[in-house]
């Protein structure tokens, strides 16, 4: 295969992942104070939307480019 459609092909991979998970969350621990052995820590939770666009856009630019893969190898 092509790299063009390998390329292709995780690039609609991650548009429909974006598509199906649109919000994930992360957590981050930080510590807060510290006492010699005594640490006081806090686990901060942030939310990431990925945009619906971007995922529909990804999918559709990795279709095309599975398709662009498929016609050069048939041509050439």
């Amino acid at each position: 295969m092509k790299s063009i459609t390998w390329l292709g092909a995780i690039i609609a991979l991650l548009g429909l992942i974006g598509l199906a998970i649109p919000v994930f969350t992360t957590s981050q621990t930080k510590n807060v104070a510290s006492l010699g052995d005594l640490k006081i820590q806090s686990t901060e939770q942030s939310t990431h939307v990925v945009p619906m666009t971007l995922s529909a856009s990804g999918l559709v630019l990795g279709l095309v480019l599975i398709g662009i893969g498929a016609y050069t190898r048939r041509t050439a």
